[in-house]
């Protein structure tokens, strides 16, 4: 497989263009003593001058346009909206400050500032402690477990050849997808015909169970398991068990939390295929004293659906949400860019929407009771605040 994919969506009814520039490399990758460098790497490339001498991010904002920087655990993910006419021009500019840095010291120095005080504020809200929590739970002692903005040590700790050095021997030698949608699409650019360098496996321990210590005030419980890899073919059950108990007022869950309950807080429930597994999650806000029923509800509910006990006119409206959310994306040239390229890079060469659905509807009954089975049997709880013993 080559470097750098090309994957251009034409729709002539757009007057705009969505670019999308994503990388199979992610704080997962960052080195030993550095976690937070992929964090790091992700702000320098759109903040550092290019060629032209001014940064990628500065270029389309001044002509009014947008720019996204994403740092996850296995990819980098760079995204651009702007007027179709300068579609050309932008896909040269990302891919040359992406893949063709120009490093200097005087943006490592502002941008490891504005990264740790990032941080700084990311250990204040008990919303991402508690996901990172999850996260070390699941995979102690893996790569899939690092906190994915890094830690201030490491930051601090990073200088210019360790950037260079880790862009050079790793991010720019790893599989990338570029994928514009737009009313009319450039010629592929001329860059990394050269084979891709594969992130080999990190075997798996087991997750870490530990009682919580409920909280003493309002705090967030997450719960997780582990899910099956990205581009495993089980993902589309996991994905409608998700919605089952998504946010949705049709969902399980919701009418469990906020029906019988009467739980009025917010939840997210959500779930990411991973190269050697994923991660589903439930994170729910509770009050002192209501956390181990919502547990129960959790669970309660995953029995349900692994005893077989939804009906079949709930799977189907299930099935149905996912597809309208599906299409409903699908017509954001902007999230259409974002998922084509990471479907490219889970092993979808030819993804599709219409594809994507066929496989929605393709699931059964028992693959998806079989999905809540498995969550049900690894499920395990984190709370952040924890409570005083």
């Amino acid at each position: 497989m080559t470097r750098l994919s090309y994957h251009p969506v034409t729709d002539a009814r757009l007057r705009t263009s969505a670019i999308c520039l994503t990388v199979d490399c992610g704080s997962r990758d960052d080195p030993e003593e550095r976690g937070g460098l992929a964090h790091l790497l992700e702000h320098l490339l759109m903040t550092t001058p290019t060629v032209n001498g001014t940064p990628f991010l500065d270029h389309v904002e001044h002509d009014g346009g947008k720019v996204t920087a994403e740092t996850g655990l296995d990819r980098l993910r760079f995204t651009a909206q702007v007027a179709a006419e300068d579609t050309a021009d932008t896909v040269e500019r990302l891919v040359d400050a992406v893949l063709r840095p120009r490093f200097d010291a005087d943006t490592l120095r502002t941008e490891r500032a504005v990264v740790v005080n990032e941080l700084a504020g990311g250990d204040a809200d008990p919303v991402e402690a508690a996901q990172h929590a999850v996260l070390d739970a699941l995979f102690p002692d893996h790569p899939l477990g690092r906190p994915v903005g890094g830690t201030p040590a490491g930051i601090t700790g990073t200088d210019l050849a360790d950037l260079r050095a880790h862009h050079a021997e790793v991010f720019a030698r790893r599989r990338a997808a570029l994928v514009v949608v737009g009313p009319e699409t450039p010629d592929a650019p001329g860059h990394g015909a050269e084979p891709a360098l594969v992130r080999p496996p990190t075997p798996l321990g087991p997750p870490r169970h530990a009682e919580p210590i409920w909280p003493d005030t309002f705090g967030w419980l997450c719960l997780g398991a582990r899910s099956p890899a990205a581009g495993d073919r089980r993902r589309p059950a996991f994905d409608l068990l998700t919605h089952l108990l998504g946010t949705s007022s049709a969902s399980l869950l919701f009418r469990e939390l906020r029906g019988v309950l009467g739980l009025g807080h917010s939840f997210e429930t959500w779930d990411r295929g991973y190269g050697e597994a994923g991660a589903w999650r439930v994170l729910v806000g509770v009050e002192p004293g209501t956390a181990p029923r919502v547990v129960q509800a959790v669970t309660d509910v995953l029995d349900r659906v692994a005893r077989g006990a939804v009906a079949p006119a709930a799977l189907a409206a299930t099935v149905r949400r996912v597809g309208t959310g599906l299409l409903l994306d699908a017509e954001d040239p902007a999230r259409l860019a974002r998922t084509t390229a990471d479907r490219v890079l889970d092993g979808a060469a030819d993804w599709s929407v219409d594809d994507e659905l066929d496989r929605l509807r393709a699931v059964t009954a028992d693959e998806v009771a079989d999905a809540a089975a498995h969550v049900r049997e690894e499920l395990l709880a984190v709370v952040r605040p924890e409570g005083s013993r």
